[in-house]
């Protein structure tokens, strides 16, 4: 009988198996483990939500012990405060009449116009006071506007005392921002004869205030990253304020106002 030699070798391979190899000789074939991403490792950016600024909050440029604020003043009195690195070193500067100092950078451009505005704000000085100053100034504070609770029969007096004021922060391109900005109105007589003995120390910073308005004028679309690159902006933080009785007093945790 013919046998087709396919059909002969594929018989001749079924009896005659070919040998297995020894599993003892074979590499290890295991199968890798099946490596798993854990969410936590995986490449995913962190939630970067951030904390809104809370209404009533002072912001400044400060160290672990001193505080600077801000005030514009006319040549003559700005000359001779940072020559003699006091602010009475002028006779037009008068320790009777109230003079108002703000934390914030912005504010201090959005009110004096960048010291353009007039004649009497044409040179801006950065104030330099200890943080124990500072506070007890704070600890005179009467907000200009009372709350309900405190207005009582006192809500036709004239307010005496350290004047706070809480009055819409600006960006240094003078938008408006959607929180406060505190105001320190120092009245005239012994509490500004006594303040001025507090400033350490006087700078002037009318030529930064102006650089900044031409920076922003030329480069409209400059952020505000950049501007600290040059300078331009100190890289103001939160002044803690810590005493319940203080914080009373500034109205702090006040409920928001209307707009």
């Amino acid at each position: 009988m013919f046998i087709h030699p396919i059909l002969k070798s594929f018989r001749s391979l079924h009896k005659h198996p070919s040998p297995q190899p020894d599993p003892s000789n074979l590499p290890n074939s295991s199968p890798s483990p099946i490596t798993t991403i854990s969410p936590t490792h995986a490449n995913i950016p962190p939630c970067t939500m951030s904390t809104p600024t809370p209404y009533k909050q002072i912001r400044a440029l400060h160290t672990p012990r001193s505080i600077t604020l801000y005030q514009a003043y006319n040549h003559p009195i700005a000359s001779a405060a940072v020559s003699a690195q006091s602010l009475t070193a002028s006779p037009l500067f008068k320790t009777t009449r109230m003079t108002w100092i703000k934390p914030s950078w912005a504010w201090m451009l959005y009110r004096s116009g960048y010291s353009f505005k007039d004649a009497n704000q044409s040179r801006i000085l950065a104030l330099t006071m200890s943080h124990e100053d500072f506070l007890w100034l704070l600890s005179q504070g009467v907000v200009s506007h009372r709350s309900p609770e405190e207005k009582g029969d006192q809500g036709g007096k004239k307010l005496g005392g350290v004047r706070i004021q809480w009055d819409p922060e600006r960006d240094v391109k003078m938008e408006r921002m959607g929180y406060r900005s505190i105001q320190i109105g120092i009245p005239g007589g012994e509490v500004c004869e006594r303040w001025v003995g507090m400033v350490k120390k006087i700078e002037d910073v009318t030529d930064k205030a102006r650089e900044l308005k031409r920076v922003i004028d030329e480069r409209p679309e400059v952020t505000v990253g950049v501007l600290k690159e040059m300078g331009l902006v100190p890289e103001e933080k939160v002044f803690e304020i810590e005493d319940e009785e203080v914080r009373r007093r500034l109205g702090m945790d006040w409920p928001v106002e209307p707009e």
